[in-house]
């Protein structure tokens, strides 16, 4: 399913928030390195799509109308076999019926759990003023905590990518550190230079957030992400 099509389903139900499931279709469609996402409508759903993924797994509630997954227990991680998804399943469901029970669940996401790396966030708002503005900084909890960001207005250059992730007073976690290997910064400079080109190209979204982006000494990728369109597109 591409961006428009997502567009227009989300235009349908009314909602301006991509599911974690979508948003990350419509990155993986353009290029973006993402671990896929995929949806699980009921527990036996989740078990199966568990084994062809491989464990550990993830699992995570699939509703447009919940941001923050986590504070309300809609986030299980580690999970090792089909019998610990099923009882994971179980307590999200419950989780959301107790916390948010009038969100729409449309099920839960089921992803392979990543291996740890340097955690960095990329995303996306719009400036009343200059439009499309690109940020990068630490991610997880860091960014909220540190506030240790750089910003870019949109179109991005490969310059642009390269200096504004060594604006960031952290950039040395990226060196690494206590023995630890340096981060593939090219890689992050290509993942920042392709979102940039990803929301140039489509006005509808408003805000876009990969967080946490793992950063490894080859590569990296985008662990989690949200996209919020503008309120125009859900009609």
């Amino acid at each position: 399913m591409g961006i428009q099509a997502t567009v227009d389903a989300a235009r349908r139900e009314k909602r301006v928030l991509l599911t974690e499931v979508e948003s990350k279709q419509v990155l993986e469609e353009a290029g973006i390195n993402v671990i896929r996402a995929r949806l699980a409508r009921s527990m036996k759903e989740a078990a199966s799509i568990a084994r062809e993924v491989g464990f550990p797994v993830v699992l995570k509630v699939a509703s447009p109308d919940i941001v923050h997954k986590s504070d309300i227990g809609g986030v299980k991680v580690g999970l090792g076999n089909a019998s610990q998804v099923s009882k994971a399943y179980r307590e999200i469901m419950a989780a959301v019926k107790e916390k948010e029970p009038k969100a729409t669940v449309h099920g839960v996401s089921v992803q392979a759990m990543a291996k740890p790396g340097v955690e960095t966030i990329i995303g996306m708002t719009k400036d009343a003023q200059f439009g499309p503005v690109i940020m990068f900084g630490l991610g997880g909890i860091l960014v909220e905590i540190l506030k240790d960001v750089s910003f870019r207005i949109v179109p991005l250059l490969r310059k642009d990518a390269r200096e504004m992730i060594r604006d960031i007073k952290g950039y040395p976690v990226l060196e690494g550190y206590r023995g630890q290997p340096p981060s593939d910064v090219g890689a992050l400079e290509d993942m920042i230079l392709k979102v940039s080109d990803f929301v140039e190209r489509n006005p509808v979204i408003k805000e876009l957030d990969l967080n946490p982006v793992f950063a490894y000494k080859d590569g990296a990728v985008a662990v989690d992400a949200r996209i919020v369109l503008e309120a125009d597109a859900a009609g």
